[in-house]
C-alpha cells in the first residue's frame, strides 16, 4: 500500500500566491519606473504667491509621501491579488476537482459513471474525455472479466458434475452397468474438460507471450488446414470454396494454422445442416496497404446480437451451438483464441453477420513485423 504523502501547499493555493505575487511585482515595477522618473526630474524650487501660506513641500517631501503611498498601494494590490487569485484558481480548478471525485469513485470500484465536461474545448477538457473512455474500456473489460469467470467456472464444472452422476449412477447399480460404455463415456467427458483446460492456457499464453515470427505465405497455411477439414465438411453435406492467392506474412507458422482450423471449424460445426456452404480466400488486403487478408465466410442460421462478443471466451449464440449433436458441440473458445492470436500478431479481425445468416471472418495481418 502506497504510504500517505505530507501534506503540502494545494494547487489552488499555489496559483493564488502566483496570481498575487505577480500582481505585487508588476505593481512595485510600475512605482519604481514612476519613483524614479519623479527622482530624476530637474529640481524646481516651489513658492506660493502668497508669502503668508503654509510651507510649499519640495522635492524630497514629495518623494517620500510617493514611497509611503507605494509601500500601501503594494499591500493593497496583495491582499487584491490574495482574494481575486483564490477566486480565479478555484474556478480554473473545478473541472480538475470533477475529474478527481470521479477518479475517487473509480477506485473505489464503481465504473458506471462519467465525468461528462462541457464547454470548449481544451485541456481539461480533453482530460475529461479520455478518463470518460479510460472508464468505458475498463468497464467493458471487468464485465468481459466477469462473464469469463462465470462461463469459466460453469464450462469446468460440468463435465466434472457428469463424471460425478455417472459414477454414482455406477455404485448405486453394479451390476447393471456396461462398465466398457461407461469408462468411454467418462473418458470423453475427462476428455472435454482438459481441452477447455488447454484452451485456456493458450489464450493465457498469447496474452503474455510474444510468438516467434518468421516470413511465409498465408496462402500456403490456409491450404493445410482446408486439408483437415475438407472430410468433415463432405460428411456434413458443405461446400467448401478456395481461392488462394499469395498473401505473405511475417507470423508464427503453429499459432496461424490453429487460427485458420479454428475458423472452419468454427464455419463447418455451425454451418447449416445440409447443402451450406463454405468459404475460404486470402490474398492482399485492398483496404490496407502492406496486409494480407484472410476471410472466411459460412452459411448458417442468422445470428442475434452483437457479433463482436463471439470473441469473448464462453460466449455463444443462440444460434451457433447445436448442443443435441455432440459432433456440433463446442466450448466456446474458438473465436476468442483466432482474437489472441491476431492480437499477438499485431492484426486486426473483424465479425460480420451475413444478412441471410451465417458468418463472415476477415483477419488482416501485416507483411512484416
Amino acid at each position: 500500500m502506497r504510504s500517505p504523502r505530507p501534506r503540502r501547499l494545494t494547487a489552488r493555493m499555489k496559483l493564488t500566491l502566483t496570481y498575487a505575487l505577480f500582481v505585487v511585482v508588476a505593481g512595485a515595477f510600475t512605482l519604481i519606473v514612476v519613483y524614479l522618473a519623479m527622482r530624476f526630474v530637474p529640481y524646481y524650487p516651489l513658492a506660493d504667491v502668497n508669502p503668508q501660506a503654509a510651507a510649499i513641500a519640495t522635492r524630497p517631501d514629495i518623494l517620500r509621501a510617493l514611497a509611503k503611498a507605494s509601500a500601501v498601494t503594494l499591500l493593497l494590490l496583495a491582499l487584491v491579488g490574495l482574494g481575486v487569485g483564490w477566486l480565479i484558481a478555484g474556478r480554473v480548478l473545478r473541472p480538475l476537482q470533477d475529474i478527481t471525485r470521479a477518479a475517487r469513485r473509480a477506485a473505489g470500484g464503481s465504473l458506471d459513471h462519467r465525468v461528462g465536461l462541457t464547454g470548449p474545448r481544451d485541456e481539461f477538457t480533453e482530460l475529461s474525455d479520455t478518463f470518460d473512455d479510460m472508464l468505458a474500456r475498463l468497464q467493458h473489460s471487468f464485465d468481459a472479466q466477469q462473464r469469463f469467470a462465470a462461463n469459466a467456472s460453469h464450462e469446468l464444472r460440468t463435465p466434472l458434475a457428469v463424471s460425478r452422476t455417472m459414477l454414482d449412477v455406477a455404485v448405486a447399480d453394479p451390476g447393471g452397468q456396461d462398465y466398457r460404455r461407461l469408462v468411454s463415456r467418462l473418458r470423453e467427458t475427462n476428455q472435454r474438460g482438459i481441452d477447455i483446460t488447454d484452451a485456456l492456457l493458450q489464450l493465457a499464453a498469447l496474452d503474455h507471450t510474444p510468438p516467434a515470427v518468421e516470413p511465409l505465405d498465408l496462402a500456403d497455411t490456409a491450404l493445410g488446414a482446408v486439408g483437415t477439414v475438407r472430410e468433415e465438411a463432405r460428411t456434413r453435406g458443405i461446400t467448401l470454396r478456395t481461392d488462394t492467392r499469395p498473401a505473405p506474412v511475417t507470423g508464427n507458422g503453429v499459432l496461424l494454422r490453429q487460427l485458420v482450423l479454428n475458423l472452419l471449424h468454427n464455419a463447418v460445426r455451425h454451418n447449416l445442416p445440409a447443402d451450406g456452404a463454405l468459404s475460404l480466400a486470402t490474398g492482399p488486403d485492398p483496404a490496407r496497404p502492406g496486409h494480407a487478408l484472410l476471410t472466411v465466410t459460412n452459411t448458417g442460421p442468422p445470428l442475434s446480437g452483437t457479433v463482436d462478443r463471439l470473441t469473448e471466451p464462453f460466449l455463444r449464440d443462440g444460434g451457433r451451438l447445436a448442443e443435441q449433436d455432440p459432433t456440433r458441440r463446442g466450448h466456446g473458445l474458438g473465436l476468442a483464441i483466432v482474437a489472441g492470436i491476431v492480437r499477438a500478431h499485431h492484426g486486426e479481425l473483424a465479425l460480420t453477420a451475413n444478412p441471410g445468416g451465417g458468418l463472415t471472418v476477415r483477419v488482416s495481418l501485416p507483411t512484416t513485423a
